[in-house]
C-alpha cells in the first residue's frame, strides 16, 4: 500500500465522519433549542397535562410524556438524548427511566421506521399498528410488575451522571 492510498482512506473517513457529526448536531441542537423553550413557556406542561391520561394508562408520570413523543418520533438516538438530560435534572423518576427504556426499544421512530420499511416494500400501517400496541402492552405490564423500591441503581447512577458501585 502506498502513503497515497491510507491517506485517501483516512481522508475519506475523516470527511465522513465530520458530515456525520454535523447532520446529527443539525437536529440535535434545534431539538434542545426547542426543548428548553417549550420548557420555559410551559408548553411541555401543556402537552404533559392533555397526555397524562394516556401516559398514567401505561404507568408513566406526566413529566415522561416529551420524551416519550421524542423517542416515537426522532428513534432512540435522541430520545436517550432527552431522556440522559431529564433524568440528570433529576425531572425523570426512576420507574419513568425504566418505563420509557421499555416502551421505546420496542417503540421507536415510528415515522422513520415506517416510511423507510414501506419503501422497501413492507405494510406500513400493519407495522405501525403492531408496534404501538405492543409497546403499549409491554409498559403496561411491566408498569404493574415494577417495584420502584426494588430497581437496581447501578444503571440509573450511569445515566444519572454519578458513580456507579
Amino acid at each position: 500500500m502506498t502513503f497515497e492510498f491510507i491517506h485517501n482512506i483516512l481522508s475519506e473517513a475523516a470527511a465522513g465522519s465530520v458530515k456525520s457529526v454535523l447532520s446529527i448536531a443539525r437536529i440535535v441542537f434545534p431539538l434542545m433549542i426547542v426543548m428548553e423553550a417549550g420548557r420555559a413557556y410551559k408548553v411541555i406542561d401543556r402537552i404533559a397535562d392533555c397526555s397524562k391520561k394516556a401516559t398514567r394508562m401505561i404507568g408513566l408520570s406526566g413529566e415522561a410524556t416529551f420524551p416519550l413523543m421524542v423517542g416515537l418520533i426522532f428513534g432512540l438516538a435522541y430520545g436517550a438524548g432527552v431522556i440522559i438530560q431529564w433524568a440528570r435534572e433529576g425531572t425523570l423518576k426512576n420507574r419513568d427511566l425504566y418505563l420509557l427504556s421499555f416502551f421505546l426499544v420496542a417503540c421507536h421512530a415510528v415515522i422513520e421506521d415506517t416510511v423507510i420499511f414501506a419503501a422497501i416494500g413492507a405494510n406500513g400501517l400493519l407495522l405501525l399498528f403492531t408496534r404501538l400496541p405492543v409497546a403499549i402492552l409491554i409498559t403496561y405490564i411491566l408498569s404493574k410488575k415494577l417495584d420502584p423500591d426494588n430497581l437496581p441503581q447501578s444503571q440509573l447512577q450511569n445515566i444519572k451522571g454519578g458513580a456507579s458501585d
